[in-house]
Parts: structure tokens; C-alpha cells; sequence
């Protein structure tokens, strides 16, 4: 369990060796303090995203609003945001596709719909509630996730209560109409195109009626808010006021994403993309006691494998098999490794707070950390596509958030020019944790003043960054 790429012939062979208690069927894997219900779905919780992949299937290409951020392309494979997809799926082709993945990777817990399009606009409804119909009947042992902005929500709450679905998340990003309308040029509902701020108003109270039935059916609600500066950033601690008040699970605000290249037009506009100091300021605007997720990685509409990997182009149309055999001892199996693991890692975190707790001074600290998965540092520095950025002190470890840059090497050799990227990725750490790191990159973070530390390779994150601060506490490196 020290890497993200779990093979069923592995998972055999290790239970093989050291079987685990069983877990009681039908039931999700628990770790303390993860609330059973997301235990196993890799978006809904930081904790289970270390251990269970998801995959979008990409049925719904309707779409009923525009959004300034948003181009959405049918065949496009290597642009990673919302919205794209290498190929539009029929509702055959997408069962196709989920068996197949579920055979070769025991990690998918979850099966979601979020795009191209919007989930439940025209035409998309009909062939996202069959999909959904079709997946709960094969594959019982999965969590069924739908994604939408939220116009045609309300309508469809009851049938996809019926089919399973407990998991709902909506993109708001304002609940003011006059910021909404910045965002949205136009939406189309009930058969006529409205557009300026009655679009706006008509698509907000929409949207806060769906989340009020989807809570009353007990659905968990996730809000995906988009970061606008100079359009929304000082407005979400609205909006995350407005939906706590009713009910939401999750509220996740994530950067804007606006790469000329891209077509959109806050893209083309010239509309920045918020710096991470921006982001956590406006994550911190919305309270200490909030529920706001940190991990998010602004997946595409046809994303398989775990948050932050992407295998899709080992599942496209022409390498699934019409039909494919699950085997569901196998995935069984995973979980109850996974519980496992989960038990060590709490009482390895267990051990490493009361290290931190018997430290009687010691300034914040704040270290990145480069992970493949099962929450141990197990990446190699020049392969990190992302790093997992962490504050510590006395008092313990905090999530701060997911970082990404361009991995350093490439083709078995360091990119300098990737390395400005990263040091930006890295701004205000101290140190990043690694499980390997070549000299010259050793050197190039050496002089912009982080540390990298290999000495922890392998470890779980809460004991590697622990160990790191008790050293520096040792050394003297860490002032009351």
C-alpha cells in the first residue's frame, strides 16, 4: 500500500500473506473520525482519497448554462480541467467503460457524472439516469456521484434519490445576481434563452431550491465554487454563509482556470487566475469551523484513477471490451487491506501527535510533501506532478492544500526550466519531503531556502512531517 497503482494479482498475493479481519459486507471502510458515509469516496473526504480512485463517464454533453470559464471540448486528451473529454459516450459505451475499470482497478469506489455538459440539462437527463441504473445493477459496491450547476436539480431529486444517488455536487459561485451575472452570459430554461442579470437571478434561486430538496432527501451536497478575482473573491464568504445555512456537506473553492489556450473568456480576456496566498485567504475568510475541502484537483469530465492521476486513455472505446468480468473477491479484498492500513496510519498520526504535544515551543512550520498515495511520502521529487502542502507546530499538522507544477524530469532527465514552476508551487515551504531526489535539484531548492529530506522516504505523512519539526526543534531551528 505505498504507492497509487494497486494490481488485482498484487492484492491476492499480499492477503495471500496476511489476510485481514473481514469487513462486514456492504459496509464502507471506517477510519476514526471519517464519517461513514464518504469513508471511501476519494472527493467528499481528504482522508479517503489517499486509498480510492473515482472515474466520470462522459454521457451528458448538453449543456443549459454558459459560463466565462468554461470551453468544453468532445476530443481533446491532454488539456486536465472541467469540462473535456477525449470522447462523448453513449449510454452502452459508458457501462462498457466502468466495467472495465472496475476490473483493473480495485481503488474506484465511485462512479460520477459530470459532463461534458451538465448532468441533467436536456438531453443529458435521460442518459445520465439510465447510466446510473445500469452501474447500480452491475456494481453494487460502488458510490453513485452526479455533478451539475444545479438549474435543473430540484426536478430530478426524487429519481435519483430512487436510484441510489447520495451524493450531489453543484457549481454556485455567487448568490448575488449582480456578481452572477459577470460569471454567466446566458442560461436556457424553460425553452427560452435568458441572459444578463435575469438569467443570473432565475439560475441562483434555482440553484439554492435544489440544494434545499436535495438535503431534505438526505443527500450529501458538495458546493464546487470557482475563485474570480476582482469578481467573486470577496463574495464566497457569502455564498459559503448562504449554504451552510442550508444543509451543504462540502464546500470547495478552487482556483480559476484561465489559460488563453484554453478559449474561454475569462481565458482570452486576460482575467487572472488567484495566487495560492489568495486562495487560502479567501478559505480562511470563510470560518475556522467550516467544512471546506482542499484536495480538490479540478478533475476532467472523463477522469479514471486516483485525484491528481488520469488513466482515461486506458479505457477509450476502441481497448474496452464489449463485456467484462469483475472480480468482486478481489476488490473486496482492497478494502479490507485498506482498513487495515487505515488503522496503522491513525496510530502512527496518533504517535506523532503526542511527539509534537511534548514539545513545549516551536514557530509554525509549513512543509510540502510529494505522495503517490496510502498517505506515506513514496513520491520521487523529479516525478511529483503536484505536492500536498502541510503547516506544523506544537499543537499538531493542518491541510493546507494541493499544489501542482510540471514534474522535474522528463524523459529520465531534470528540466531546469521546470523548476521556476515548482519553486512557485513551494513558495513559503521550508521543506519538501521526498523518497528520492537528485543532487541538482537538491541544490536549486537548497538556494531558494527549502529543505529537501529524504530520510523519511516511505514513512506515513503525519510521522515524516512530525520527525522533520522535532529535528529542527533539535537543531535549533525553531525560535518560541
Amino acid at each position: 500500500m505505498q504507492g497509487s497503482v494497486v494490481s488485482l494479482a498484487s492484492i491476492k498475493r499480499i492477503a495471500a500473506l496476511d489476510r485481514p479481519a473481514p469487513v462486514a459486507a456492504g459496509c464502507p471502510s471506517q477510519a476514526g473520525g471519517v464519517d461513514p458515509r464518504v469513508a471511501d469516496h476519494p472527493c467528499y473526504s481528504e482522508e479517503a482519497h489517499h486509498y480510492f480512485a473515482r472515474m466520470h463517464v462522459a454521457v451528458a454533453p448538453a449543456c443549459n448554462i454558459q459560463c466565462n470559464y468554461c470551453n468544453r471540448k468532445f476530443d481533446c486528451a491532454n488539456e486536465s480541467r472541467p469540462g473535456v473529454v477525449s470522447e462523448k459516450l453513449s449510454v452502452e459505451q459508458g457501462l462498457a467503460k466502468v466495467m472495465a475499470v472496475a476490473a483493473s482497478v480495485p481503488q474506484m469506489s465511485v462512479v460520477g457524472i459530470a459532463g461534458p455538459g451538465d448532468s441533467l440539462a436536456g438531453a443529458s437527463a435521460p442518459k445520465t439516469l439510465a447510466l446510473f441504473e445500469a452501474v447500480r445493477a452491475q456494481l453494487p459496491d460502488v458510490k453513485l456521484c452526479l455533478s451539475t450547476n444545479g438549474l435543473a436539480l430540484a426536478e430530478h431529486v426524487e429519481r435519483l434519490k430512487e436510484l441510489g444517488i447520495d451524493h450531489i455536487t453543484i457549481t454556485m459561485n455567487a448568490v448575488d445576481a449582480k456578481v452572477g451575472e459577470k460569471i454567466y452570459p446566458w442560461i436556457f430554461w424553460q425553452g427560452q434563452r435568458l441572459t444578463g442579470r435575469l438569467a443570473a437571478q432565475t439560475l441562483l434561486d434555482r440553484q439554492l431550491l435544489g440544494i434545499e430538496k436535495a438535503v431534505a432527501a438526505g443527500m450529501l451536497v458538495k458546493i464546487n465554487s470557482v475563485l474570480i478575482p476582482g469578481v467573486n473573491d470577496h463574495h464566497l464568504p457569502e455564498v459559503h454563509k448562504a449554504v451552510r445555512a442550508r444543509g451543504v456537506f462540502l464546500h470547495n473553492i478552487m482556483p480559476l482556470i484561465s489559460n488563453p489556450e484554453h478559449g474561454t473568456v475569462f481565458g482570452l480576456s486576460g482575467q487572472r487566475a488567484p495566487t495560492n496566498a489568495e486562495l487560502e485567504a479567501v478559505q480562511a475568510a470563510c470560518g475556522i469551523d467550516a467544512k471546506l475541502m482542499r484536495h480538490c484537483r479540478q478533475c476532467r469530465a472523463d477522469a479514471v484513477g486516483m485525484l491528481g492521476e488520469d488513466r482515461g486513455q486506458e479505457f477509450t472505446n476502441d481497448l474496452v471490451a464489449a463485456k467484462t468480468e469483475v472480480d468482486f473477491e478481489a476488490r473486496d479484498l482492497y478494502r479490507q487491506l485498506v482498513a487495515k492500513e487505515r488503522e496503522d496510519r491513525k496510530q502512527a498520526a496518533k504517535r506523532a501527535g503526542l511527539g509534537l504535544a511534548q514539545m513545549t515551543h516551536g514557530q509554525k512550520r509549513r512543509v510540502a510533501v510529494c505522495t503517490k498515495g496510502g498517505g506515506r511520502i513514496n513520491e520521487h521529487f523529479g516525478h511529483a506532478r503536484e505536492f500536498r502542502v502541510y503547516d506544523v507546530d506544537a499543537g499538531g499538522l493542518s491541510f493546507v492544500g494541493v499544489r501542482r507544477a510540471d514534474n522535474y524530469c522528463q524523459g529520465g532527465w531534470g528540466e531546469e526550466d521546470h523548476m521556476e514552476a515548482i519553486l512557485k508551487a513551494l513558495d513559503g515551504c521550508q521543506a519538501v519531503l521526498v523518497s528520492k531526489i537528485g543532487r541538482c535539484p537538491k541544490d536549486e531548492l537548497a538556494k531558494a531556502g527549502i529543505e529537501a529530506v529524504d530520510r523519511f522516504a516511505l514513512a506515513y505523512i503525519e510521522e515524516g512531517v512530525s520527525g522533520w519539526f522535532a529535528d529542527q526543534a533539535q537543531l535549533n531551528k525553531i525560535t518560541a
